[in-house]
């Protein structure tokens, strides 16, 4: 099979979705698919098509400081690398994926869509996550965009539920963007000298305000073993210096915070205490899965926005999002009772196994086989309704179109798409 990415940014970074891309990329090839990627970010290797970057007025340096990258499209280059495809999967819903939608039906290749970025997560990073008509807006806004495909991948039932409740038409399938096998404890593991007689809470991810690591700082500052914990803070992002500054006014043991390689988070995750995702916003947070590969075991905001709760395996697992107060405690338990913590840690490893990259990937190629099958039978009908209204009269091509615009209406009413142009086989029938 011939898959073409579209994904703005490529590279193995603290985007969430960016590394997901690559690593199911490199998932794909080794099960000898071919892969080819439309992106802005300059990476080497076989099938990589660059575009220019995409600057947005007026907030680029938001953007910026969260070292994202938006793709500026080029016809030339998106059509180079869409033709011979077997199928296109579009992983994001901006200027480049609307561009390569409507290059990629023009050339009648499949083409699918997956739903990684929620409008929260740009409405938190603009302080306006508040003004909750505005997220209403990006929800009916991206839906236009994916309304125009027949399949979505959602990365969790949380997410699959969101978009029924804002009614969009395309048939959902949740697949978990899964961890690589590189995720799992490492018994050698140096523990850093400096973390001797501490107790390391970590947690992993972009530095941004949905993200709520402060409630975690806030957190460790209230507990009663405030002193002999080590916070160690994984990743990068435009609010770090906030973050540092209310470490330096509220924590007893200096605060931590790294962008790690794969091999240094792994190292970190298999040598700490205890993980902690505190987020607000997530459609399934990888980091989280990582950290219990490893056998961490995690603390969970259960808030409405974030699926990572799903992975709460215990009341002990959980915290109301937005309480450092609630979470505090969650931490001191788990300090005091060492010996749960490790029979949960056992529980993490054994439910980590359904969420391998490897099964995922399988799942979405047969997501990938049903999108190309579907898309023949578009293209078939296609030819068929072309044939079969050259044979008509002037007057009988009028009624055909006339009965077709009404059989079009009422899938509307209904919220349906006619996605496989099946009229045609209507009235052949």
């Amino acid at each position: 099979m011939i898959i073409t990415f579209v994904m703005d940014q490529f590279d193995e970074t603290s985007n969430g979705t960016a590394c997901t891309a690559l690593r199911f990329a490199q998932i794909l090839k080794e099960k000898g698919h071919e892969v080819r990627v439309l992106t802005a970010s300059k990476v080497d290797g076989d099938g990589i098509f660059t575009l220019p970057e995409w600057k947005l007025p007026v907030f680029q340096y938001i953007i910026d400081r969260n070292g994202i990258k938006f793709a500026e499209p080029d016809e030339k280059i998106i059509t180079e690398a869409i033709e011979g495809s077997d199928v296109v999967h579009m992983l994001m819903p901006f200027k480049l994926q609307r561009v390569t939608k409507e290059i990629a039906d023009k050339l009648g290749v499949a083409n699918m869509a997956a739903f990684h970025v929620q409008p929260e997560n740009i409405t938190y990073n603009i302080k306006l996550n508040k003004l909750k008509p505005l997220n209403v807006f990006l929800y009916k806004k991206f839906k236009k965009f994916f309304d125009g495909f027949s399949h979505i991948h959602c990365p969790s039932e949380m997410l699959r539920e969101i978009l029924n409740k804002y009614k969009y038409r395309s048939t959902k399938h949740v697949i978990s963007n899964g961890v690589i096998s590189d995720f799992h404890g490492n018994p050698q593991a140096v523990r850093p000298t400096e973390w001797e007689g501490k107790y390391v809470i970590v947690m992993s991810g972009r530095l941004a305000r949905e993200k709520r690591q402060d409630v975690l700082i806030k957190a460790v500052a209230k507990s009663k073993y405030a002193d002999k914990i080590q916070l160690v803070l994984c990743g990068q992002g435009h609010i770090r210096r906030k973050l540092e500054k209310l470490g330096e006014k509220l924590l007893a043991n200096p605060l931590q915070i790294k962008f790690c390689s794969k091999e240094e988070l792994i190292n970190i995750f298999s040598s700490a205490d205890l993980y902690v995702h505190a987020s607000e916003v997530e459609l399934e947070a990888i980091s989280c899965m990582e950290a219990f590969f490893c056998g961490l075991v995690p603390v969970i905001a259960d808030a409405k926005m974030s699926a990572t709760k799903q992975f709460a395996l215990s009341d002990r697992n959980i915290f109301r999002a937005g309480d450092s107060s609630d979470l505090a405690a969650k931490i001191d338990w788990f300090i005091e009772h060492p010996e749960e913590k490790e029979k949960m840690s056992v529980e993490y490893l054994e439910y980590s196994k359904q969420f391998r990259i490897e099964a995922c990937v399988d799942k979405m190629l047969e997501v990938f086989q049903t999108v190309i099958d579907e898309n023949e039978r578009k293209k078939q009908n296609i030819k068929r309704e072309e044939e079969y209204v050259a044979s008509l009269s002037g007057k009988e091509k009028k009624k055909y179109f006339a009965e077709k615009k009404k059989y079009l209406a009422a899938l509307d009413k209904q919220g349906k798409t006619d996605y496989m142009e099946t009229f045609i086989e209507t009235v052949e029938k």
